[in-house]
């Protein structure tokens, strides 16, 4: 009988789940540019962590939201690669989208309740066909949270979830947790938890005046 190998530690360590804190040290994660230099330059990797669950934190509709997923969610449809929206709260309007550049042809809605879009997201997700799924999840569990994050990984796509800002408190197992939110008349985007980066309260980005 063949001996079962042993990963070394070095080989554990380098993992790219694995984050070792170090000042000159990164980790190594796969990245869809967000589309926002001032926000790529923050997240390791330099964008929307792929094979992950990211979530999208607003204090109310309106405030660009959706503006911020948009540039990547463009680029993937251009490269032919399916999008797809689960229980979004309102009609998207397809003249705004294209005009972001997304390819209609290759962007889908689901329409689900509550209790079964997180199922839909799931399933999207694990399916490998798919480059993003975007939902609007006002209410899910920690446990339906982690079954996102693993289906995620498990058909390396991008998991972008929109929630209410009153969950911010609330333990995720998201790899990026963004928290948008209105001063001043323009729309400001904070990173409560990134993999790899230290939580920070400074606004990161000013979307719009």
């Amino acid at each position: 009988m063949n001996a079962i190998a042993t990963p070394t530690l070095a080989q554990v360590l380098d993992h790219p789940g694995i984050w070792r804190r170090s000042a000159d040290r990164q980790p190594r994660v796969r990245a869809l540019s967000t589309g926002w230099t001032s926000l790529d330059a923050k997240l390791p990797g330099g964008g929307w962590p792929q094979g992950a669950l990211s979530e999208i934190l607003f204090e109310h509709d309106g405030l660009g939201e959706l503006d911020l997923v948009m540039p990547a969610l463009a680029a993937l449809t251009q490269e032919h690669r399916r999008v797809i929206f689960v229980a979004p709260p309102y009609l998207p309007y397809a003249p705004a989208l294209a005009a972001a550049g997304v390819d209609l042809r290759f962007l889908h809605e689901i329409h689900a309740g509550s209790t079964e879009a997180a199922w839909s997201m799931e399933q999207c997700l694990r399916s490998g066909c798919c480059g993003a799924v975007v939902g609007w999840l006002p209410e899910i569990d920690y446990r339906s949270l982690r079954r996102l994050q693993l289906a995620a990984e498990s058909g390396d796509a991008c998991a972008m979830l929109f929630r209410p800002a009153a969950h911010a408190a609330q333990n995720s197992p998201a790899a990026l947790r963004l928290k948008v939110s209105n001063s001043d008349e323009a729309t400001y985007v904070d990173v409560l938890k990134s993999r790899g980066l230290l939580t920070t309260t400074a606004p990161l980005l000013r979307m719009r005046a």
